[in-house]
């Protein structure tokens, strides 16, 4: 058995009585950051073997994890915060576990993009997610394209390359496209800043920004 157990984005109580009880069941806990995992599994008293697992070393260890699944080993993979295979380490462990009939669980739990999505106030009843946008290679074809998307649009960004981002949006979307991003989610300064791309840009370059960030878009013909 091979549980997928998303952890908080942020705050530590927003971890499940559920998460907890699987994670002091199961024989080893495949972690991202054994470091951040680490202090998680303190928090809560969980004293299990970890071992990393995580986008550098996947290829190389993911059949011989699968084996010991096969064997009767039941593991936990947990990211360093929200839920494993959404911009995170997962997918490839998760195929090669149904191909060898490996019986796969995923916990409900904490992701970022919901709760930034249902903030924004912008449409949630349809709408994209792309994670992290391509850094060269492919950027500019995916930007034209979600320019004509009339869903709304959901992006995950580093702090450091967010300013870089809503200029590029601004190229792409046009100043005035309505947008939210959110930052710092389910912690004590967590901030959703809502306004045109340009309104967004300049409260952001006049402040500075800190957090994982998650951006979300209004679709092409969306009026508010």
């Amino acid at each position: 058995m091979l549980y997928i157990v998303p952890t908080p984005i942020g705050n530590l109580g927003d971890m499940t009585f559920r998460a907890v009880a699987v994670l002091k069941e199961v024989d080893i806990i495949l972690a991202e950051d054994t470091r951040t995992s680490g202090v998680l599994l303190k928090h809560y008293e969980i004293n299990k073997p970890l071992q990393s697992y995580h986008q550098h070393n996947e290829h190389q260890i993911t059949e011989r994890l699968v084996d010991q699944l096969v064997g009767g080993t039941k593991m936990a993979l947990l990211t360093d915060a929200g839920t494993p295979g959404i911009s995170d380490p997962a997918f490839f462990i998760i195929r090669a576990c149904i191909k060898k009939d490996v019986k796969v669980e995923c916990l409900p739990g904490a992701t970022a993009l919901i709760p930034a999505l249902v903030n924004s106030g912008l449409p949630t009843d349809s709408f994209c997610f792309e994670g992290f946008l391509p850094l060269k290679k492919g950027r500019h074809t995916l930007l034209t394209s979600l320019a004509e998307e009339k869903r709304t649009i959901v992006l995950y960004e580093s702090p450091m390359r967010l300013l870089k981002t809503l200029q590029q949006l601004m190229e792409y979307f046009g100043e005035d496209r309505q947008c939210s991003v959110s930052r710092e989610l389910s912690k004590k300064f967590e901030e959703n800043a809502r306004g045109t791309l340009k309104e967004v840009f300049e409260h952001f370059n006049a402040k500075g920004v800190k957090g994982e960030i998650v951006i979300v878009i209004a679709g092409k013909d969306y009026k508010s």
